[in-house]
């Protein structure tokens, strides 16, 4: 049996290696970023093990060699010197007003000016974190190590009030102004957080900070790749094989099945999660554990509020400066989604620079439609297991009359707001729907000016389904018969079934279905 002690939520580099649990070895990665450059940038999702490099960061610019003993950097290091390290954490904080992030600048600042000093002159922000990284600097003789932690956590947490986040932005802007202005003070600084807020960003100044949240040499960074896998959990693979009563290939694919799948740049490998993988290593069972510590409910006020049309978030296509920047006022909700980790790069077209996003795995895909119901239909969170479960069972029963009351259901009390974009909100509740009974079956599904093809097979049934927008049942069935859409499926041995389905923007609901088998 496996002896190894999975740091789950564990983000201190100091407490993995002294109590003994398990560590992938990021150091000589880490080591490279000292030697050959100062000021970094560095997005990546939540959960992703963006604090843990920090905390790494921080033991190392500490000096502490011991806790580095047998890993990449021991044998790449020979000084190790301590400087005085600045580390801000800014993931600790509600911001719901700017008070909130003036505390915890504030509070920082008072903690640093108990070591470095103060002076009487320095009144804002901006020009007390410069004095404190001079005087750390001169009084240590070294210079200053500056990390910050979820920098972006305010900015976040304001999107949608555009006031709030001009005021963090006047806040943040000039307090990071001090890295340029102390240049010389300044020995390494890293800035991590999920988003990169561009335009008039928050470090925009800061011309000298290179972002390698893009980097293919710094992909390993963070996450575990699938080499890292096989040369530290080989024998936990097995072992997970065995409690899952499965081979060992079928454990290495289910695993890369549901959290395998980040492409942070398009010609590099796969990044697993680090939070679910480690979950699933520890449990030896499958589940939604990142998708379960929280999605914020921002992604679907801003998908909601820019009227996206969801089928396209399987095969979105945007380029580099949409990807690498999150405007506060921005009509396009991507930037947002695919920082945040709910969509990732699957595909680049190098001639126009276009890059395919999609969903990276299993487990956010299914977790994120999941986590719409709610959102789009008056079906609450705790009742959608259950209406998906019933949703299948009546699928695979041939029972269409109750699958299509349920979807009925779903489409009750319908506010007013969505009436006014009713296409595309039917298009959506549909997508969400099938979406749903496709991770239990097999569903083609597309849509084009507002009407909705749908083949659904389960091994006793295929449905082919023509949805109209104020037209008729009968018409949408005449369609799929004038069209020939059954064709394919003659010749397969399950039973056909042809429905015709009206959707009315009247009643605001399904009107009406008619089958022909």
């Amino acid at each position: 049996m496996s002896d190894k002690i999975f740091p789950i939520g564990i983000q201190n580099f100091e407490k993995i290696r002294q109590d003994g649990y398990f560590y992938v070895d990021k150091t000589a990665l880490m080591h490279k970023m000292v030697k050959t450059g100062s000021y970094y940038f560095l997005s990546r999702p939540r959960r992703f093990g963006k604090s843990l490099l920090i905390s790494t960061l921080e033991a190392y610019f500490q000096g502490k060699k011991e806790l580095f003993n047998g890993l990449a950097v021991e044998k790449l290091e020979k000084d190790w010197i301590a400087h005085p390290i600045l580390h801000l954490d800014l993931n600790i904080e509600k911001y719901d007003n700017l008070e909130s992030l003036e505390k915890i600048l504030n509070d920082n600042l008072a903690y640093w000016e108990s070591l470095y000093g103060t002076r009487p002159t320095e009144t804002s922000f901006s020009l007390r974190f410069a004095g404190i990284i001079q005087r750390a600097c001169e009084q240590t003789g070294q210079r200053v190590v500056i990390l910050v932690d979820e920098y972006d956590k305010p900015m976040l947490q304001a999107i949608g009030n555009e006031e709030l986040q001009k005021q963090f932005r006047d806040t943040l802007k000039p307090f990071y102004g001090a890295l340029k202005t102390k240049d010389g003070y300044i020995k390494f600084a890293l800035l991590t957080g999920v988003t990169k807020f561009g335009k008039v960003s928050v470090f925009s100044d800061l011309n000298n900070l290179d972002d390698i949240s893009m980097w293919n040499e710094y992909i390993e960074i963070c996450g575990i790749s699938e080499r890292e896998i096989h040369e530290n959990l080989e024998a936990e693979l097995h072992e997970f094989a065995a409690a899952r009563g499965v081979t060992y290939d079928k454990i290495c694919a289910e695993l890369k099945e549901n959290y395998d799948g980040y492409h942070f740049t398009h010609n590099s490998i796969g990044i697993y999660n680090p939070f679910s993988l480690l979950n699933a290593f520890k449990r030896k069972e499958f589940n939604s554990y990142w998708f379960e510590t929280g999605t914020p409910t921002y992604l679907v006020k801003l998908l909601k509020k820019h009227h996206y049309d969801l089928e396209r978030m399987a095969h979105e296509e945007t380029d580099v400066q949409v990807l690498n920047s999150v405007d506060s006022e921005s009509t396009n909700p991507i930037p947002v989604i695919y920082q945040s980790g709910y969509l990732t790069i699957k595909g680049y077209d190098e001639e126009f620079g276009v890059y395919h996003l999609g969903f990276p795995n299993k487990e956010v895909e299914e977790g994120f439609i999941r986590f719409l119901v709610p959102f789009y239909t008056n079906v609450s969170k705790v009742e959608t297991p259950f209406e998906v479960q019933n949703f299948v069972r009546e699928i695979r029963s041939g029972d269409y009359d109750s699958f299509f009351r349920r979807l009925q259901s779903f489409f009750a009390d319908t506010t007013y707001e969505v009436i006014r974009e009713q296409e595309l909100h039917y298009e959506n509740v549909l997508f969400i729907v099938f979406k749903l009974v496709g991770f239990y079956t097999q569903v083609e599904y597309k849509t084009n000016n507002g009407r909705v093809d749908l083949v659904l097979k389960t091994d006793k049934f295929i449905y082919i389904m023509e949805f109209k927008l104020d037209g008729t049942a009968e018409e949408a069935l005449q369609q799929i018969n004038d069209k020939q859409y059954a064709l394919p499926f003659v010749a397969d041995g399950r039973k056909l079934l042809k429905i015709g389905i009206n959707f009315s923007a009247k009643t605001r609901n399904i009107e009406k279905w008619i089958v022909e088998s």
